[in-house]
């Protein structure tokens, strides 16, 4: 892109306030700065508060969902409040407002999990009753598969605030994403980085979104030049999966997509609340077609599930 066709005003960008999700919005920035050599900061970040960050006292399955981190997000760019909006790719609904597209994400971060723990450097050290807490009805599920003699309760609230109560002694540990801990600069904080055999992500983890108007055509523009075509490849998978599963907050849904020399590797997985049962399917196939391995995996699921797995 030209210096020319740089807009009049800096871009407006918004986020939730986060630590985490401020880092992502200033990654998304310096991106964009150094792409078109902007002579100052080529976005103005604007902080929103969402539902999802005001209920911390309850898991987001009893609270509505997924929707809770976007919605104030959406509702502003149809405004015209924001010119786009920075999201976890996780975090977004299966299904987009009207009005409102992906323009496309960063290059992806780590996808794994991560330990944080003081008494034991490794899952299988902690001891017999160990109270693990999590907000992620996946992470928990898949611990409950592993080490069912581990009590896992629920801890929301940003990383630091997660960190500081393992810490303090209030938990035992927590399981947090790598791709969190990095963009913080607290890596260092990790006990083990989880192997993806035993813990396969959320659909979407470490991948920044970003969402604009439908129509805008100057802003996906602009957005161009720092967007990550074998991420959003990944994704298109991935979210592909979560929508023949109607994926949501409230089922231990997993999924990973992996490209690598146009060619394309998905797995996915769905587990009862107590990791007893687990459903998995693999596909592959070339990147352009992620959508369709991603519906393919998704089915070849529902087709071994039971008709009412996906309600407990």
């Amino acid at each position: 892109m030209t210096q020319a066709m740089l807009p009049t005003k800096s871009l407006k960008l918004g986020t939730r306030g986060s630590p985490l999700a401020l880092a992502q919005a200033n990654e998304t920035d310096r991106r964009l700065t150094a792409a078109h050599h902007h002579p100052g900061n080529a976005a103005d970040i604007i902080i929103i508060r969402t539902t999802g960050d005001m209920i911390q006292d309850r898991s987001l399955a009893l609270a509505g969902g997924k929707g809770l981190f976007t919605k104030e997000l959406d509702e502003a760019l149809l405004r015209g409040d924001i010119d786009a909006g920075v999201h976890s790719a996780k975090d977004l609904p299966t299904a987009l407002p009207p009005g409102i597209r992906l323009a496309g994400t960063l290059l992806r971060e780590d996808v794994r999990d991560a330990l944080i723990c003081k008494m034991a450097s490794q899952l299988r050290d902690l001891p017999k009753g160990a109270r693990v807490g999590t907000a992620s009805l996946r992470r928990a599920a898949q611990l409950r598969r592993l080490r069912p003699d581990l009590r896992t309760d629920l801890l929301r609230g940003n990383v630091e605030t997660r960190l500081r109560k393992v810490e303090s002694g209030e938990f035992d540990a927590t399981l947090l994403a790598l791709a969190g801990l990095n963009r913080l600069g607290l890596a260092h904080h990790a006990s083990a980085v989880l192997d993806l055999e035993d813990f396969l992500p959320a659909c979407g983890q470490g991948a920044v979104a970003i969402t604009i108007r439908e129509g805008d055509t100057q802003t996906q523009a602009f957005l161009e030049p720092i967007l990550h075509h074998a991420t959003l490849q990944a994704l298109e998978a991935e979210r592909a999966f979560l929508r023949v599963l109607d994926g949501s907050c409230r089922t231990p849904i997993a999924g990973h997509a992996a490209i690598s020399d146009g060619q394309l590797a998905f797995r996915g997985q769905v587990l009862s609340l107590d990791g007893a049962q687990t459903f998995e399917a693999q596909s592959h196939g070339a990147a352009a077609d992620a959508a369709s391995l991603g519906v393919v995996a998704g089915e070849d699921i529902l087709a071994r599930m039971p008709p009412d797995f996906l309600k407990i």
